[in-house]
């Protein structure tokens, strides 16, 4: 087993000022929750990468730079939801892919276990706050066009595992819908349209 702390089992960070060049978000205006995920990420990264030990994995992600300021439980059941139910979401995922689940970037397939994750378990967060919240994700840390793959993926699977919602958006007038750009768990920006969700509807 490889030492969780190994430069390896970390995934790759962009430098960034304000957005990335993808245009991710600005890290001030990050929910706890938003932090949580990426934490669950560089986590999970350990695991799918490094073939690290969920226990010894957690004790060293907690120790990193501003665990503090995530949403540690959510972050709990991201990383433990998602290691024991890896082949549950493996399977729900690898239907809808246009290549075998090894082919997948590391970072590809982590955000799309925490979205599929989220859509089933985390009933309390709107789906297209888990689409968007995943999206960020790869922006973040994945390649050039990864965001699209995932979106495209979660896009697929968010009408089963959550078909009242996504129903009850359909049927929605296209005039209800905000222009507001990603929906996410971000802190509110003073200058979005009224009816965009923000972290208060969590």
């Amino acid at each position: 087993m490889q030492d969780a702390s190994h430069s390896s089992s970390r995934p790759p960070r962009q430098n960034r000022k304000g957005l990335t060049s993808t245009g991710a978000r600005k890290a001030a205006s990050k929910s706890t929750r938003s932090r949580s995920r990426e934490f669950a990420l560089q986590a999970l990264y350990q695991y799918l990468v490094g073939g690290n030990d969920a226990a010894n994995i957690d004790e060293f992600t907690r120790e990193l730079a501003g665990f503090h300021k995530c949403d540690s439980a959510h972050y709990d059941a991201l990383v433990h939801g998602c290691i024991e139910q890896e082949a549950d979401l493996n399977a729900l995922i690898a239907p809808k892919l246009d290549r075998s689940l090894g082919e997948l970037s590391p970072i590809e397939h982590i955000c799309l276990w925490i979205g599929t994750y989220e859509l089933l378990h985390a009933q309390d967060v709107p789906w297209r706050v888990v689409m968007n919240e995943a999206i960020e994700l790869a922006k973040e840390f994945g390649g050039t066009d990864g965001h699209k793959f995932v979106n495209g993926i979660l896009d697929a699977l968010a009408p089963a595992l959550r078909p009242a919602e996504t129903q009850a958006d359909a049927a929605k007038p296209k005039a209800q819908t905000p222009a507001t750009g990603p929906t996410t768990d971000a802190t509110p920006d003073a200058s979005a349209t009224p009816g965009a969700l923000s972290a208060s509807d969590l």
